[in-house]
């Protein structure tokens, strides 16, 4: 157990910190107030020597932890050499011709930027030029980015107090099964969703969707996944109206799911994939990786009509080949899988365990849970999950449990070990929650 004592100098430094940050930044670094020092694989050390084993790794950032051998050789390398420019570069180069080796289908081209929003908005672009259309479908508790291009497609408080957005943006509830929108059961609801979703097309709709865009497990919602043979549903639903299907794969891409890509889960391809996050490994890269047809659409493909001033440069391409040649040569895809079974099997006892634990789900190594009142559905007050994420922390457990929608992506180089021991005092302390609520 951690003394709280040791922290002052990660609290000195945050304090210091927090008299010139701007305010609005992550919840985790927040409510930790912790300055970290260095990690090694699944495991970090805050400034005062104290260790933690990252459930989080950067909301699925560090695909490869931290501090990976061949990462930081081949970033180092790359720095020494050249680090910037649009010209290209032979890690450019070897990257995308090894992502049209690993995507599904004919996903062969690909455009790389910085950020995650900012690869939707080239996305939204690309669907526009592709189809002559204009507007948009999204889904309830899907999340984006926080761009104005995107933000209409989000829904919840993020785009609170922002109006107005741009129209032409819609969202639909999302196959969310055990908290479906509409009360119904599946499978004997065969596809009301989507249904639904033909019939706002019809009725709210100018009828010119350019592209459905889902992820194929929701994130920020909660590690939420769909039934399966929801994404051929909506691959269905695209060709028959004459839309593309993007899906983004941000946080599930590259092994998070146990596949190289989660839409495999459904032998989908879709007309976009969008990539990002542990994507770089931790770098900030992303990118869209498009059926060469659509690829090649005005005005997007005109010079200059899809790039980005730092999108591709020559350490981002450098980050992004390392990262997915490490996955692949240390059979990580596997791993995660494997290491996700295992933990998706403890948690799952935990149902009947602890009462305050519900839907516990997961995919490789994206899993949730939901924190609910005993013998309920509804959701614990945030009260009390900060009280979890505050007294696991203080055990040297990171983890996204500050929400009763809980999120676990720990880096895909955990071991078993490793992720064994989190949950273990991530049950032990679940269990005094529960104790406490029930008081």
């Amino acid at each position: 157990m951690i003394d709280l004592v040791t922290q002052s100098e990660s609290q000195r430094i945050f304090e210091l910190e927090a008299q010139y940050l701007a305010p609005g930044t992550q919840s985790v670094a927040l409510f930790s107030k912790l300055c970290m020092d260095r990690g090694e694989g699944a495991v970090l050390w805050d400034i005062d020597g104290n260790r933690y084993v990252d459930l989080l790794a950067g909301v699925g950032v560090a695909s490869l932890g931290y501090a990976h051998p061949r990462y930081v050789a081949e970033m180092t390398r790359q720095l020494e050499r050249v680090h910037v420019g649009s010209f290209t570069s032979e890690h450019r180069a070897a990257l995308v011709k090894l992502i049209a080796g690993l995507a599904p289908g004919d996903l062969n081209r690909t455009q790389l930027y910085s950020s995650g929003a900012e690869a939707v908005e080239a996305a939204v672009r690309l669907a526009k030029a592709a189809t002559g259309r204009h507007e948009m479908m999204g889904f309830w508790g899907g999340f984006h980015g926080k761009t104005g291009g995107v933000l209409p497609l989000l829904s919840g408080s993020f785009k609170h107090g922002l109006g107005p957005l741009a129209p032409g943006n819609y969202s639909t509830p999302y196959a969310a099964c055990a908290r479906c929108a509409f009360g119904k059961t599946f499978p004997s609801c065969e596809w009301h969703c989507v249904d639904f979703v033909r019939s706002k097309i019809a009725l709210e709709t100018t009828n010119d969707i350019a592209a459905i865009i889902v992820e194929p497990v929701q994130g920020t919602a909660g590690n939420v996944i769909p039934p399966p043979g929801y994404l051929r549903e909506l691959r269905a639903l695209a060709t028959e109206i004459g839309a593309l299907l993007i899906c983004d794969e941000m946080i599930t891409g590259f092994g998070r799911t146990g596949k190289m890509f989660a839409v495999e889960h459904d032998n989908v391809v879709p007309d976009v994939l969008l990539v990002g996050k542990g994507f770089g490994g931790g770098f900030p890269v992303s990118g869209i990786v498009i059926r060469e047809p659509i690829a090649f659409s005005k005005p997007w493909a005109n010079p200059s009509g899809s790039s980005s001033s730092y999108g591709g440069n020559p350490l981002a391409a450098a980050a992004a080949h390392v990262t997915i040649q490490t996955i692949v040569e240390e059979q990580l895809v596997e791993h995660s899988r494997r290491t996700g079974a295992l933990m998706l099997e403890e948690m799952r006892s935990w149902e009947d365990e602890i009462p305050i634990v519900s839907d516990v789900r997961g995919r490789g190594l994206m899993l949730g849970m939901d924190l609910v009142v005993p013998g309920t559905r509804k959701l614990l007050d945030k009260k009390i999950t900060r009280w979890v994420f505050d007294t696991l922390l203080a055990r040297g457990v990171i983890a996204m449990i500050y929400n009763p929608e809980v999120r676990i992506n720990p880096p895909l180089v955990i071991t078993d070990e490793q992720a064994m021991e989190a949950l273990a005092t991530m049950k032990a302390v679940l269990e005094e929650a529960s104790a406490r609520v029930r008081q």
